[in-house]
């Protein structure tokens, strides 16, 4: 296979960080070129969860490129053609109404916005407490855009976290294998 050239982009949703780094080699390993791109946030943010620093240097040192952390850096990512497909995972809520709406402010979004005008599969991880609340409405727009695929999500604790839902990362190979044939995996709700 020739070599897909595949965006990584990674929101928020700290808590689901450390599956990040097997994911990305498990592409590698497949064949796949990686890109990485990450929100300002990830780029910044110590938390409970990891440093920053040490959450960057393994995904640069996984994929032997410096990541995307910036609108200006990825804004080439359209006019130059750099990728075949572009993963979000995971996908926070925040982002959601921002590729629903059009906004374009962050490091990702515009990611999203540049690979997405040269028609080519952008594929959402949803990782939000609010996937059955406010942020419902978004996911729902964004499912009935072209281009715009989902790896399949759940329910995260319901019994605890009504509204939250949580994307399964290791479907995410089967997920952009679908969308490079303009499929959509299924089912989309686990």
């Amino acid at each position: 296979m020739n070599k897909i050239c595949l965006g990584f982009a990674v929101c928020g949703s700290f808590c689901t960080h450390s599956e990040i780094p097997g994911q990305l080699q498990a592409l590698i390993d497949e064949g796949y070129e990686i890109t990485p791109i990450l929100s300002e946030t990830v780029y910044t943010t110590d938390t409970r969860f990891g440093k920053a620093e040490d959450f960057i240097n393994n995904i640069e040192e996984i994929c032997c490129k410096k990541c995307i952390h910036t609108v200006a850096g990825a804004e080439p990512i359209g006019p130059k053609m750099l990728l075949d497909v572009l993963v979000i995972a995971p996908c926070t809520g925040n982002t959601l109404g921002k590729l629903a709406n059009g906004i374009t402010d962050t490091s990702v979004t515009m990611a999203a916005k540049a690979h997405l005008r040269n028609e080519r599969p952008l594929i959402l991880a949803p990782s939000t407490n609010d996937a059955l609340g406010a942020s419902a409405k978004n996911i729902g727009t964004l499912m009935n855009c072209k281009n715009i695929y989902f790896v399949p999500f759940k329910q995260d604790m319901p019994q605890y976290k009504h509204n939250s839902c949580i994307s399964d990362f290791n479907l995410i190979p089967k997920t952009i294998e679908a969308a490079l044939q303009n499929r959509q995996i299924q089912p989309i709700l686990l």
